[in-house]
């Protein structure tokens, strides 16, 4: 099985160091965390919630993060 390298936040980085068991990797520890939990699960868990966001400040967060990201990569990639 190959694998992939991603960026995670410290604040999470750090929970799954803290959720890991002696001997588990750190793989081991993401797949048991998330083990039979998905995208229909997360739907049913936030739905309603959307009422109580602000899209519009969430959408404005989106296109600041992106633009930082594209930037950040266009000054990695040659």
């Amino acid at each position: 099985m190959g694998t992939k390298q991603v960026r995670v936040s410290e604040r999470l980085y750090a929970r799954v160091e803290d959720e890991k068991r002696e001997g588990e990797t750190f793989s081991d520890a993401l797949e048991r965390m998330i083990d039979g939990y998905g995208l229909l699960d997360f739907a049913e868990d936030v739905e309603g919630a959307s009422d109580a966001w602000d899209t519009e400040a969430l959408e404005a967060d989106f296109e600041t993060d992106d633009e930082a990201n594209r930037k950040e990569l266009d000054e990695e990639l040659p």
